[in-house]
């Protein structure tokens, strides 16, 4: 495996293989590895030729009381493991790669409306219009085909989307579900705060969600009702909730009786963990 750290290295690389004919694979991630990760690799190596993987904490899509001093970094075990998963090129660059103004005077794109200011967005104010940031930047920086994300964050991949849709950019967006432990936990990075005993009964989370969508399923416009259900079963459960939604997975939208697909998105807080999770409603 290549390592590359700022523009010229990266490109060098990734413009040999074009040459040569093969098509570039981009799985943008923040580190601090995990299984869910190694999945997202995987199904780039199914999909293209060449797979680049770039840990790099994207400070501005920390909000308030976010702690990006003290997010977790791993990088030699995460090279480890992208090395023996067979990947072709660590791209991790530095702050002045990424953002080569400063923070302050860097462009910056602002997320739209609809799909940052609900869920996610309205508890993190701010964190998209980061995320579509640094993800354009990396887009720009390594020129990939296609790039992969996972469902697990399921409103940022609908963003990502909407980001190369609306600015043109040539890039397939492929999507993974998610990777969840045998316990039914969705894999996080997060989950490394819990302890056992705390990561078994986070567990419930992805239960109670199962179970609401079944119930959904099984009658299409109780989606109100079915909501505050969960939300009182997680809370009896020691959850702290901020939100349980049956959206539609096109948009996120307030769904009506005629949507064929829609998915329920839950966060709690668990303890000081903060966990998402969703599903898709069949």
């Amino acid at each position: 495996m290549q390592l590359a750290v700022d523009r010229e290295q990266v490109r060098r690389v990734v413009d040999g293989w074009r040459q040569s004919g093969s098509t570039i694979a981009f799985v943008p991630t923040m580190g601090n590895l995990h299984k869910g990760h190694l999945a997202l690799i995987s199904t780039a190596q199914s999909e293209a030729d060449r797979v680049v993987a770039s840990i790099y904490v994207n400070p501005t899509q920390f909000g308030e009381g976010e702690d990006y001093a003290n997010y977790p970094r791993t990088f030699d075990d995460d090279s480890r493991s992208l090395e023996s998963c067979g990947c072709d090129l660590l791209f991790a660059p530095g702050h002045t790669t990424v953002y080569p103004l400063g923070f302050e005077n860097a462009i910056r794109l602002v997320a739209p409306h609809d799909l940052a200011s609900i869920l996610e967005g309205r508890s993190r104010p701010g964190h998209f219009d980061g995320v579509v940031s640094v993800v354009a930047r990396l887009f720009h920086l390594v020129r990939p085909d296609l790039a992969v994300f996972g469902e697990k964050d399921f409103q940022q991949l609908l963003l990502i989307r909407r980001l190369v849709d609306d600015l043109s950019l040539p890039v397939r967006i492929v999507s993974v579900p998610t990777v969840r432990e045998t316990s039914g936990l969705a894999m996080s990075s997060r989950n490394n705060y819990l302890d056992s005993e705390q990561r078994g009964a986070a567990a419930s989370l992805s239960a109670v969600l199962a179970d609401a969508a079944s119930r959904v399923g099984r009658q299409r416009g109780n989606w109100i009702q079915v909501e505050q259900w969960a939300m009182d079963e997680l809370s009896k459960l020691g959850f702290r909730v901020d939100y349980v939604a049956v959206r539609t997975a096109a948009e996120l939208a307030r769904p009506d009786v005629a949507d064929a697909e829609l998915r329920i998105l839950a966060a709690a807080w668990f303890g000081d963990v903060r966990l998402i999770d969703n599903m898709k409603i069949i």
